[in-house]
């Protein structure tokens, strides 16, 4: 059973987290707010709306001329192989991460040295997500 020290030290975490949790979400409102109201005003600015049409129709073109190159057999074994070697590297920052968090746990370390001599340090990232079955 953990002593009073440690339940007061877990409660000022909990506390802290709640209220960061709290903060964050508060402004992330906030922020969707200002940048509803900044995309007011480009809306409402002749010449910004100018741009953005030019702009739109160049993007245009330049997706037509992209679909075209990607079209070609050259284009698409690009693209192939692009999103082999994406897959890949995705799975193999998983298995990293798992084999790091191991590492830390068996090694009581949070730094590991490369076979050539150079030391990294260990970083987890943990985030709150909701709970689907909570409220």
């Amino acid at each position: 059973m953990a002593n009073n020290t440690d339940l007061n030290t877990l409660n000022s975490i909990e506390n802290l987290i709640h209220s960061h949790n709290t903060r964050l979400e508060s402004l992330q409102k906030e922020l969707k707010t200002h940048k509803m109201m900044l995309d007011a005003l480009l809306e409402n600015d002749k010449e910004y709306q100018e741009a953005a049409s030019a702009a739109a129709a160049a993007t245009k073109l330049k997706t037509q001329s992209k679909a075209k190159v990607l079209s070609v057999t050259d284009g698409k074994n690009q693209v192939e192989k692009i999103k082999e070697q994406q897959m890949e590297v995705k799975e193999l920052k998983i298995a990293l991460s798992d084999y790091l968090s191991q590492y830390v746990v068996l090694s009581g370390s949070n730094q590991i040295e490369s076979p050539d001599g150079q030391v990294f340090d260990i970083v987890s990232n943990a985030h709150l997500s909701k709970n689907k079955n909570s409220k």
